[in-house]
């Protein structure tokens, strides 16, 4: 197994070395040999760490460490001290970022695209999931690990039973609630029923500026007039005048039913499509990380629940482990991108097309949307090539791979 950064140093004879790789060397005199040593780096990653599963009974890390979010408090604090505290900057004073409305439209509308690709990506490559658990395998087989927890694995002996599944399988749709006012009360316990739940996602493109007619928020046009810590009151908005239209809206794509969409017709179009389909996944991912650098998006550090906003809501449906002693309340932290889009890794297939339950710890994994598109003929991108251990070599047999080292 190659590591991902190895060192080699080499005593050679300047004398028979060639002038390309010769480096310079300490003064010497003419009776002694001169040597040099010569160091080779290689700073591309070929075997990368899984992402680490957490267990159910045990709470997420914060992406900052307390303590280091302790210090940069007291380092504000100290800079701030003896000068006068100033407006607060959008969105924390109830405007939109202007130059972030056109990213919240490509966001969106790169979320809807990816899910058409996937729809029809996915009648051409096979895509299997199991009937007990949530895990998914790319490919026309299951794989055969044994690593199903689902109900009556132990009858099964952790043995998938594979079947078909759907896009929701690989693009995990993570909800939240929709808040008409950000900045409004947080959501109570008793009115958790009566606030509508929508992807995440959507709900982050809205509060960064995207106009939806089914999904109506309020929108200032002045910044807020603070009272108190917490409290505040809108500003006057009467002697303004009417609204524009709004400069930076643009068309807005639809997701296709699954009865109008068509597969691909050849393998060139398939090769394509992966393409456009991979292009979209970077997009949606890179367009989200920088909407969540200014506006804050909050998941609990027990359970799944993501909640767009300063503040996570006051319901108490976290069923994670000891919930009985927080009463059911979440844990709320900053939340990372994963939280937000799940990669959903599954297991990515050799140029054999086969995959041996005793050489699993030579098979690489990629993210579930990443295999579907690779599978599908486009190219693998860089970032993605150091979990799928393309550049490791696979035993051919189970006697090859007891001689690694």
């Amino acid at each position: 197994v190659v590591s991902t950064e190895y060192l080699w140093a080499i005593n050679y004879d300047v004398s028979k070395m060639p002038v390309q790789f010769m480096s310079r060397a300490p003064a010497s005199s003419a009776s002694q040999p001169c040597y040099s040593s010569i160091v080779i780096r290689n700073d591309n990653s070929q075997n990368a760490d899984f992402p680490r599963n957490y267990s159910k009974r045990e709470k997420k890390p914060f992406p900052i460490p307390v303590l280091e979010l302790r210090r940069r408090a007291r380092q504000r604090m100290k800079e701030a001290e003896g000068k006068p505290r100033g407006p607060p900057p959008p969105p924390k004073n109830g405007l939109l970022v202007q130059r972030l409305i056109p990213e919240a439209y490509r966001v969106y509308n790169a979320r809807i695209s990816l899910i058409n690709n996937l729809k029809r990506l996915m009648k051409v490559v096979p895509v299997k999931g199991c009937k007990y658990c949530g895990e998914i395998h790319v490919g026309s087989v299951g794989h055969p690990f044994r690593t199903c927890r689902g109900m009556s694995s132990d009858k099964r002996k952790g043995e998938h039973d594979w079947g078909s599944t759907f896009v929701e399988a690989v693009f995990l749709p993570v909800e939240a609630y929709h808040l008409e006012d950000r900045l409004g009360p947080r959501i109570p316990h008793d009115q958790r029923f009566e606030v509508p739940r929508i992807p995440a996602l959507v709900e982050l493109c809205i509060q960064a500026g995207l106009d939806l007619p089914e999904y109506p928020t309020k929108r200032r046009r002045k910044p807020i007039v603070k009272i108190g810590r917490k409290e505040f009151v809108d500003a006057n908005e009467d002697d303004l005048p009417d609204p524009e239209p709004d400069k930076f809206k643009e068309p807005i794509l639809e997701e296709v039913s699954d009865d109008e969409i068509t597969p691909p017709s050849s393998p060139e179009e398939t090769a394509a499509l992966a393409e456009e389909t991979l292009k979209m996944w970077e997009t949606l991912r890179n367009g989200a990380l920088r909407l969540m650098k200014r506006y804050s998006v909050r998941v609990c550090g027990y359970c799944p629940e993501v909640h767009i906003g300063a503040s996570g809501h006051k319901a108490r449906n976290c069923g994670a482990f000891k919930h009985q002693q927080r009463n059911g309340q979440h844990g709320w932290q900053a939340a990372v991108l994963d939280d937000l889009i799940p990669p959903r890794y599954v297991w990515h297939m050799p140029e054999s097309g086969e995959l041996q339950k005793e050489l699993k710890i030579f098979y690489g994994q990629a993210p579930a949307v990443v295999e579907i598109c690779i599978q599908g003929g486009a190219q693998v991108p860089e970032k993605y090539k150091a979990t799928m251990r393309l550049d490791i070599g696979i035993p051919s047999s189970l006697k090859e791979a007891e001689m690694v080292v």
